[in-house]
């Protein structure tokens, strides 16, 4: 009988863990990121691309970097999302065009609506690197001090854009630069 209170037991904690996992968000995974520095970064804007945009450019202000791609089927789905946080004018929205081709980028904002005040071109996917991007969409929240405060995986939906990052974003604004 005692030959089977060990085998039990860790049964038992592995029946607990599955537990708890099944009541987790996959969307929520922790980045390590927040809370640090946003990596910065100075790359060709995508329709401009003599121009630069980068962390130097947003200073000072609460802004949300996007990270989408022409090419990504789930950043259509959540584009009219997009659409409606940059017309509720809470902070600038700044795309990051991902490993995507320039032409089609461009295109599918022409057909689809520009939420961006303007898109960084990050052919090579080296800024999504630096950020720790995965997979397309995903979204960062970055205070007046460049610091990550959120971070989004996957397509953002009204739900998290009400729930979370509203809030956030008040609270984010009133909150001096300088702390």
């Amino acid at each position: 009988m005692k030959r089977f209170i060990l085998p039990l037991g860790v049964f038992v904690a592995l029946l607990g863990f599955l537990w708890v996992g099944l009541h987790l968000n996959p969307r929520e995974v922790p980045s390590p990121l927040i809370n640090k520095p946003a990596p910065a970064f100075s790359l060709a804007q995508l329709h401009m691309p003599e121009r630069q945009i980068g962390t130097r450019d947003m200073a000072g202000q609460v802004w949300i970097l996007n990270v989408w791609a022409s090419w990504c089927v789930a950043c259509r789905q959540e584009h009219p999302v997009l659409m409606e946080l940059a017309r509720m004018k809470l902070a600038p929205i700044v795309g990051l065009n991902y490993k995507d081709v320039r032409d089609e980028g461009i295109a599918n904002l022409q057909r689809a609506g520009d939420p961006y005040v303007v898109s960084a071109f990050d052919q090579d996917g080296r800024v999504g690197i630096d950020y720790g991007v995965y997979g397309v969409p995903e979204t960062f929240v970055i205070d007046k001090r460049g610091v990550i405060r959120y971070k989004q995986i996957g397509i953002l939906t009204p739900e998290v854009v009400t729930g979370t990052l509203v809030p956030l974003i008040a609270k984010l604004n009133k909150e001096s630069g300088n702390g």
